[in-house]
């Protein structure tokens, strides 16, 4: 298996320059459907439940603190992101004395890639609150972050007696692209895009829209991480996932709801993030509209009873990944002083 540590010495030759990051595409490793041969950082768990007529393993990280405050944060990742991606955030929450659980949901990462599976978010939801009964967690925090906080904020709809406190991380869904002009894409066109991706394309969206032009060596593993399903033997089974999920955003909002999200929430925006999904169908006049996180994530404070928003002025799509030192004293302070803490001044 190829080890987190090889990884990052690959992407130590991968990305030794921003201007022109080495191709992995050919050369790259391979992983399996359910991403057989890359390792978490964490023991991997597993919870098997029948949903929809079929069997299915929902992989999950379950990492205790050494000092136990008595409190769980459940962690739930983005489209393009696993709960491995949460590293640094799981060690800064237990070291906290937080109780964290990552899963990676249904269609992603370790997890099943189902056929025929009717992906929506109240299915994931369904199957993370099935997840944290079989645990014995009846509350948590939940903190979700791009895809993941709009699970989050339909997590908290559904459940809100399950929810402390809501810690929603350049969430996308801030806005309907639908009704801002994004034309339809069938789920046809959404697997045909699937055909084309490629760590390089990977590695220059995360480049431009994820971290604000710049590039780390230490993103690398998370490009090769992603491409390496989709040079692997279940290739198929990965891209038609991704498109039925692709499908799942774009047509189920949950913008027109924060009034009845009556949890705490915390608003952290990377305001150099630009992400709108299927923006890049959109007319001209309509893109460059979209994806503009200072105002959106200014727009859905107001709209939450009780929210707090802190915005990081020169961060993008994954400030936890950017500058997680920054990050998590934002998040910690907020969860322990929900009414003060946590601020950020401009």
């Amino acid at each position: 298996m190829i080890r987190f540590a090889a990884l990052f010495a690959l992407a130590l030759t991968t990305a030794v320059s921003l201007s022109s990051p080495a191709s992995a595409d050919d050369d790259g490793p391979a992983y399996g459907p359910e991403l057989q041969g890359f390792d978490y950082p964490f023991p991997v768990e597993r919870y098997r439940f029948s949903s929809q007529g079929q069997e299915l393993e929902m992989a999950y990280l379950d990492v205790k603190p050494s000092n136990p405050n008595g409190r769980t944060v459940v962690l739930l990742h983005g489209k393009n992101f696993c709960a491995a991606t949460w590293e640094g955030s799981i060690k800064a929450l237990t070291a906290a004395g937080y109780r964290v659980i990552a899963p990676d949901q249904i269609g992603f990462c370790k997890s099943s890639k189902p056929e025929r599976y009717q992906f929506t978010f109240q299915q994931l939801a369904g199957n993370t609150r099935a997840l944290l009964a079989s645990l014995g967690i009846e509350r948590s925090v939940v903190m979700g972050h791009s895809t993941g906080g709009m699970l989050a904020m339909r997590y908290a709809l559904m459940y809100p007696a399950a929810v402390d406190q809501l810690v929603l991380v350049d969430p996308i869904g801030l806005e309907d692209w639908a009704a801002k002009g994004v034309p339809w894409l069938s789920l046809d066109g959404w697997n045909e895009r699937e055909k084309r991706v490629t760590a390089d394309t990977i590695r220059a969206y995360e480049r431009a829209t994820y971290y604000v032009g710049t590039w780390d060596a230490s993103y690398e593993p998370w490009v090769q991480m992603l491409a390496g399903l989709y040079r692997g033997p279940g290739r198929e089974a990965v891209a038609s996932s991704s498109a039925r999920l692709y499908d799942m955003i774009a047509t189920q909002p949950v913008f027109y709801e924060f009034e009845h999200i009556t949890t705490p929430v915390l608003l952290l925006i990377g305001d150099k993030d630009t992400t709108a999904i299927g923006k890049d169908l959109a007319p001209p006049d309509v893109r460059s509209k979209l994806g503009n996180y200072p105002v959106l994530g200014k727009e859905a404070a107001k709209r939450f009873p009780h929210a707090q928003l802190i915005e990081f002025p020169d961060l993008g799509h994954a400030p936890q990944i950017q500058a997680p030192a920054r990050f998590h004293d934002a998040v910690l302070g907020w969860l322990q002083h929900p009414e003060t803490g946590g601020m950020v001044t401009k």
